[in-house]
């Protein structure tokens, strides 16, 4: 799998849902699918809302499901697309940046800041 190296290119390769769904289950999932609730293997992946169903305990899970991005409602693209800015800055980067480039408000991009920047913090 491409990491993309430009913003042009994180633009242009997130754009799509399907990959930008893909690209995230493959890092958050080196091995394969599993649970985020029981952990069992090979959920069934419903297709038309983009979940997985767990065959055992039978709960339904998204990628965004026990990460930064669960319980919001931006999309998948923009979120990768703010992680590649913020990722690729070298002086860092502010929430009106990431706003003006990503083309959110300026509190979802402080919002979204906030989040990537407690998940690097490990």
């Amino acid at each position: 799998m491409n990491t993309p190296k430009t913003l042009a290119d994180a633009i242009r390769y997130f754009s799509d849902p399907e990959n930008a769904l893909e690209y995230l289950a493959a890092k958050r999932w080196p091995n394969g699918v599993v649970c985020a609730y029981c952990g069992a293997g090979e959920p069934m992946f419903l297709k038309t809302r983009r979940i997985w169903k767990c065959r055992k305990c039978r709960k339904q899970f998204s990628v965004k499901v026990g990460t930064i991005f669960e319980d919001s409602a931006i999309k998948l693209d923009k979120w990768l697309t703010a992680i590649w800015l913020v990722s690729n800055c070298r002086n860092g980067i502010s929430s009106y940046e990431i706003a003006r480039d990503i083309g959110v408000t300026q509190k979802s991009a402080w919002f979204m800041l906030h989040r990537i920047r407690e998940a690097m913090q490990d």
